[in-house]
């Protein structure tokens, strides 16, 4: 048979479509999209301290948007047998239950807002200094390159 046709078989049953063991080490994009994404996530953290605005949403959708990143990103993160990618996908998960608990507190005092909010901003700064580490780094084991 040929290789090709092999190989759209396999995936096309679930097997083969996923071997390495990497999501985002195949792909210097995916490291610096990551990067960039949580540099920002920090960047607007801090600036919501520097700025004093230590207000925080209570609705139930923001809860629900919360419970919807932390489902995916567990699913992420248990996907990879990557170490440097479990680590990245657990600080980002870390990041978005410390939001969900935040949303959820609707007593939660100001202090304690900007103090979240260092913290989280810290957490998104070394997400992003995480996510340089996938760039690149990983070979696609048992598949065609």
């Amino acid at each position: 048979m040929d290789r090709p046709i092999e190989d759209r078989a396999a995936r096309a049953d679930g097997k083969g479509a996923y071997k390495s063991g990497h999501l985002m080490c195949r792909s210097t994009a995916w490291g610096l999209m990551g990067f960039l994404a949580c540099s920002y996530f920090a960047r607007v953290s801090f600036s919501h301290v520097t700025r004093g605005e230590y207000e925080w949403p209570h609705d139930a959708w923001t809860a629900a948007t919360y419970i919807v990143w932390i489902l995916l990103l567990v699913g992420l993160a248990l996907d990879t047998h990557c170490f440097r990618e479990r680590v990245f996908f657990g600080l980002l998960v870390a990041n978005f239950v410390i939001g969900l608990g935040l949303t959820l507190w609707s007593t939660i005092s100001l202090r304690q807002v900007h103090n979240a909010r260092v913290g989280t901003g810290g957490l998104w700064a070394l997400a992003a200094v995480v996510s340089l580490t996938t760039m690149g780094r990983a070979k696609a084991v048992g598949m065609r390159e």
